[in-house]
């Protein structure tokens, strides 16, 4: 698990493309601190497992259904990207729960400056705008942000200036991906109201069933 807050922007050193996945190895300095093969590495928002450690570099397998859930597929030789290692039980959780598991991708349809912050729309699916609450809290690019806005085709964030100078997102422009993962407790919840329909739909012998059939 982690928090959202991006603790240093990596660089892509290497980029091996399989046919459907990738082996990506990102230039790194300070979440490799304490990292050990097998460890999580956030990476745009996407949890990838340490498969090799060197000095100043990590490299991760990332696999079909990532890459094609993600913006990692898009990712350059040279590019920079938001890293953070995973939580650990006795830091502060100052952004919110964030599991790096994507729920798909959106498009960047604005970027536009108030004052001190940045207001960036983000167009995206129905499926990922349903899980989006104003006022509640979304990942892009791995980055904890709250949702300043949202309708049925986009939504806002504001990117104050440290959160600027700390990850990539305002190095992105009109037309990017950017990764997107929704609080998991919409998700969750949604699943358990619709096992509760599904499992009333399923139990047809009821007393209002029986009363209809004049048992009762």
């Amino acid at each position: 698990m982690f928090t959202g807050l991006i603790e240093e922007e990596g660089t892509v050193g290497l980029i091996q493309k399989g046919e459907k996945s990738s082996r990506i190895t990102i230039k790194a300095n300070t979440v490799l601190n304490g990292s050990k093969i097998g460890d999580s590495i956030c990476t745009n928002g996407v949890c990838l497992t340490i498969s090799s450690l060197q000095e100043f570099t990590f490299t991760a397998d990332v696999m079909a259904e990532t890459m094609r859930r993600s913006n990692l597929g898009d990712l350059k030789i040279g590019e920079k990207v938001n890293l953070e290692r995973a939580l650990k039980l006795e830091d502060r959780l100052g952004g919110h729960i964030v599991s790096g598991h994507i729920d798909g991708t959106g498009e960047i349809l604005s970027l536009e400056k108030e004052d001190n912050a940045v207001w960036i729309k983000v167009k995206a699916s129905n499926e990922v705008l349903r899980y989006v609450v104003e006022k509640g809290s979304v990942a892009l690019d791995g980055v904890s942000l709250t949702v300043a806005y949202v309708d049925n085709e986009c939504f806002k964030v504001s990117i104050i200036p440290h959160t600027a100078k700390e990850t990539i997102l305002l190095k992105k422009s009109k037309g990017c991906k950017v990764n997107i993962e929704c609080d998991v407790l919409g998700k969750y919840v949604e699943k358990l109201l619709n096992l509760g329909i599904e499992k009333k739909e399923d139990n047809k012998i009821d007393l209002e069933f029986l009363k209809e059939n004049g048992y009762m």
